[in-house]
């Protein structure tokens, strides 16, 4: 015979005036947790209580009803609506939608409220997610949404930039198939084709860890912590179109700047804009670059220019500065260390001095017209600017004689001969030339002459010219030994003796030590 399916009857349900309910002592819930009770009231001051309260009759010593009901299960909704009447917002007499259970009923109360706390199945981060992105979808702001849920704005767009990422990757998340920090991860780059061909290259892979993925995804940017991005402004940066990529949920320097080609164009502009202000200076070559070479002085001659004297106005804060800090000084001599604020106001007083100690130099106009300067950017991104360097072909040229090796002698252009008894070589000053990766900057194309001044030889020409020159010189050198000899003591000479940086010389030649790493010993006579 087949089992009868016993019939399920449902505790019915009806509103009962505040007044006449009160918490029962058999809630099991006694810990604080989750959303506060103040919170919980203003949620059900806004829209409603969505969840009716379980009770249960109160009865007398012989077992009658007395009209007042218990609430096992709801404890933390009656503490609100209590809230609600304390502040005169709710009457005491309104009603609350309650289900009652049969005061007879074999299910105790405290099974009631166990089973109300314990069933209950957490929502899942993606639903909640996706569940403010609806939200947004139909017109709520932000921070109407953080609002409502008692969460802060920075919340929301975190939760927003979570249901953003690609669709593939949320569907691996709600399979539990990455872990909340991995997706978090993700957020850093929007391109959903990026991040699906990271999560493709790390998912078999050992190493999953969030920090992983955010440096594969923002691999070819660049942070705005680097000395480009500082020179520029990231202002300046997305006001050209750039994107800036920003990681909501860990500290990330400010981001990163996906763009990096309009970013070292924007370099490239602005240096070009202070190359064409130095100018202005009448130096003959300006060369940009956002990065000097190594060495990229060598066989330069430095020009050493005469620091510009202070106004009254600066020597008398200069000095007043001097006398604050010889004060403080003399005060705490005695003690083994500086209290803190004071050594913050000697670190204060020392860089302002400083800056004032930092001046600018005078150079003199005749070198100027001949002389140089880099346009760079310094470590931290502010801008660099060396001036005064004379290139060996700059230099002013006097004739001198060299005696051939017949005993004739050869008139020639020689190198100026300074105080130190250095020479240099010369060519023509004409109007200044900036120039970025050896190439000219705005060179004109057309073909015409710009009033008689000198255009840069293209580099490559230049280059083979110069082979050319030197193996002519080398073969006309080996065929007149007394010629070398006179060059190499020249050489060696102004090695020693010459006080200036610029070689002015294509001749390399050097005295080394020789030490033997072995030796015979010494005999012993009989």
């Amino acid at each position: 015979m087949a089992n009868v399916a016993q019939k399920v009857t449902l505790s019915p349900s009806r509103d009962i005036p505040f007044d006449k309910l009160v918490l029962s002592e058999s809630n099991v819930r006694r810990i604080k947790a989750g959303v506060s009770v103040e919170e919980l009231a203003e949620d059900i001051a806004r829209r409603g209580l969505l969840q009716s309260l379980h009770v249960r009759p109160v009865l007398d010593v012989e077992g009658a009803e007395t009209g007042q009901f218990e609430i096992p299960a709801g404890g933390r909704r009656f503490q609100a609506l209590a809230l609600l009447v304390k502040q005169r917002r709710l009457a005491k007499t309104a009603p609350i939608p309650c289900i009652v259970r049969d005061a007879a009923s074999e299910v105790l109360a405290e099974d009631d409220s166990l089973a109300e706390n314990m069933q209950r199945v957490a929502l899942h981060p993606l639903d909640q997610f996706r569940a403010f992105m609806t939200l947004r979808d139909k017109g709520q702001g932000d921070e109407e949404i953080a609002a409502a849920f008692f969460v802060t704005p920075q919340v929301v767009r975190q939760r927003l930039k979570l249901a953003s990422v690609a669709p593939a990757l949320l569907e691996v998340y709600a399979e539990d198939g990455m872990t909340l920090e991995q997706l978090m991860a993700f957020t850093v780059n929007p391109d959903h084709a990026r991040q699906e061909q990271v999560w493709d290259a790390v998912k078999n892979s050992w190493n999953r860890e969030p920090y992983g993925i955010r440096r594969m995804l923002t691999e070819t940017s660049v942070r705005v912590s680097d000395r480009r991005a500082i020179f520029v402004g990231v202002d300046a940066y997305e006001a050209a179109g750039g994107v800036v990529l920003r990681d909501l949920f860990q500290g990330d320097d400010g981001g990163w700047l996906e763009d990096p080609a309009l970013l070292d164009r924007l370099v490239a502009e602005k240096l070009q804009i202070e190359a064409e202000a130095l100018a202005s200076e009448g130096w003959k070559w300006i060369e940009v670059a956002t990065d000097l070479p190594y060495g990229y002085s060598h066989g330069l001659r430095r020009l050493a220019g005469d620091p510009a004297p202070m106004t009254d106005e600066e020597s008398a804060s200069h000095a007043a500065l001097l006398a604050e800090y010889r004060a403080l000084e003399g005060e705490y001599s005695g003690q083994d260390e500086y209290p803190e604020e004071i050594d913050v106001r000697l670190g204060e007083l020392e860089t302002v001095m400083e800056a004032l100690e930092q001046r600018p130099l005078i150079y003199d106009p005749a070198d100027v017209v001949r002389a140089g300067a880099f346009v760079t950017l310094d470590r931290d991104g502010s801008l660099a600017i060396y001036r005064g360097y004379v290139r060996p072909e700059d230099e002013p040229r006097v004739e001198t004689t060299v005696q051939d090796g017949d005993g004739s002698e050869a008139v020639g252009q020689g190198g100026d001969v300074d105080g130190s008894g250095c020479q240099h070589s010369r060519t023509s000053v004409g109007g200044n030339v900036i120039t970025t990766g050896g190439q000219p900057i705005g060179a004109d194309l057309s073909g015409e002459e710009d009033d008689g001044a000198l255009k840069p030889l293209p580099e490559r020409l230049v280059m083979e010219l110069t082979a050319h020159r030197t193996l002519a010189l080398r073969e006309a050198i080996g065929r007149s030994p007394d010629v070398a000899l006179t060059l190499l003591l020249l050489k060696l000479v102004t090695d020693t003796f010459c006080t200036s940086p610029a070689s002015g010389s294509c001749l390399e030649a050097s005295v080394r030590h020789v030490y033997m790493s072995a030796q015979a010993r010494a005999q012993t006579p009989a």
